[in-house]
């Protein structure tokens, strides 16, 4: 509600789900406003760690009768989004059922630009990152986040998607790789 009118949270928030009571909508790391060609846009940023934060998996089966027809509801906001993508480029293969979190990020990012919205959506890798080293292999480089990127993104999203402005009826959207190494210091 911060970040759209609400008229758009509406129209993101129906496309997305059936029924709300009970429901989630994505959780962003970090989510901001934005300037993006002189009209107020969003920056969506997903944050990674190590390699084993990008998951393959669909999304979860439900088991309430709500949860069921968000499911459904949900696998055909993808589709339409996928659809929609194609049409920009060709390539894309959104799936509720394969790799989640990644397509609901990209099917996101079509809608909000759908309803006027530009987008920047930004796949962050924090680097070395060696505190997480017991759940999964952290990021030692740029290169070796980029690599692990588009190795995970490989047949969902075109790999020339990537860098550059689409536009979506008019809208621009980004789909950025971009990496950080944070310095935190130890407090006692």
């Amino acid at each position: 509600n911060d970040f759209l009118t609400p008229d758009r949270c509406k129209a993101l928030t129906d496309w997305w789900l059936e029924k709300l009571r009970g429901a989630n909508l994505p959780n962003w790391d970090i989510a901001s406003t934005c300037t993006i060609e002189g009209i107020k846009g969003l920056l969506l940023v997903e944050a990674k760690a190590h390699d084993k934060e990008l998951s393959e998996a669909g999304k979860s089966q439900p088991t309430t009768s709500n949860g069921q027809m968000n499911h459904k509801h949900i696998g055909i906001a993808i589709e339409q989004a996928n659809a929609g993508l194609n049409g920009v480029m060709k390539g894309w293969a959104l799936s509720r059922d394969s790799h989640y979190q990644l397509s609901n990020r990209f099917a996101w990012t079509w809608k909000l630009a759908t309803l006027g919205v530009p987008v920047i959506l930004v796949y962050l890798g924090f680097l070395n990152a060696i505190e997480m080293f017991d759940q999964g292999q952290p990021f030692d480089s740029n290169r070796a986040w980029d690599i692990c990127m588009r190795n995970h993104a490989k047949n969902i999203i075109p790999d020339d998607a990537w860098e550059k402005k689409l536009e979506i009826n008019g809208t621009p959207v980004w789909f950025l790789i971009r990496s950080a190494q944070l310095e935190l210091n130890k407090v006692d």
